[in-house]
């Protein structure tokens, strides 16, 4: 298949899981409003942005190779937003920690320009050092998600936490994904092909971003049943609590 033709696939697979989260929307279950907002921006935005590509928009020639800027200006956007919905997950019950939200989407962003700036540039030394410093960024992101988020959802019960867990684990594998793509792609050290790289590319997002959003709200809309005062609860405030920033929860 072509690679415009991959790219429209992803549109139309934006376009559903948007229209899927919207309709969820209308009978939330207990699920804050904010959450399927969130929900379905994200793929509103990033299949805009996929369609720009397919258009043979934002796709530059640096050294040979193609950069597709409209990636970026999706993953800018999209995987901060990602990570907020997980942090939503992971403080269902209690008061919103800002200060693990902003520094985890903000590794991200430094993540996503790091890749940018990584595609933008022809010396390949300097290349593979904008490649190191996203995988550090992404080792911050992994250590925030697996370390404080993972307390504050067992502070809230096994309910909560194991749900987390299994959201967490959902996305934290396909975020593997994209460095390693990356990394054997033409960006990198080109093991994979342009029409390779897109399909991959393709793939990897709608997983992880249709397919994350709608198994963390379904299990968020039974997470809700189960633990039906999460509304009243959301005042108790475990900030500063040693067993989310510290010791793990035996």
């Amino acid at each position: 298949m072509a690679e415009a033709g991959w790219l429209w696939i992803y549109v139309a697979a934006m376009a559903a899981g948007a229209a899927v989260i919207i309709a969820w929307s209308r009978d939330p279950r207990g699920v804050p409003h904010y959450e399927y907002a969130a929900a379905a921006f994200i793929p509103i935005w990033s299949g805009l942005a996929y369609m720009a590509s397919a258009m043979g928009q934002g796709i530059l020639l640096v050294d040979g190779r193609e950069v597709y800027l409209t990636r970026y200006i999706d993953w800018v956007v999209t995987t901060p937003l990602l990570l907020a919905t997980l942090a939503w997950t992971a403080m269902f019950t209690v008061r919103k920690h800002a200060s693990l939200i902003i520094t985890i989407m903000g590794a991200d962003v430094i993540m996503i320009l790091s890749g940018l700036m990584a595609d933008l540039t022809v010396d390949e030394t300097i290349r593979w050092v904008w490649y190191a410093v996203g995988c550090v960024c992404l080792g911050i992101i992994f250590f925030v998600t697996w370390g404080p988020f993972r307390r504050i959802a067992f502070t809230q019960g096994e309910t909560v936490g194991s749900t987390y867990v299994r959201v967490a684990t959902f996305l934290s594998v396909m975020w593997v994904g994209y460095p390693l793509v990356w990394a054997l792609g033409p960006s990198g050290i080109g093991l994979l092909g342009s029409t390779t790289d897109v399909a991959l590319f393709v793939i990897l997002p709608i997983l992880s971003k249709v397919g994350f959003s709608l198994y963390d709200l379904a299990s968020l809309r039974r997470l809700a049943q189960a633990v039906p005062a999460h509304h009243t609860r959301e005042a108790h405030d475990h900030h500063g609590d040693p067993a989310i920033y510290g010791r793990q929860r035996a």
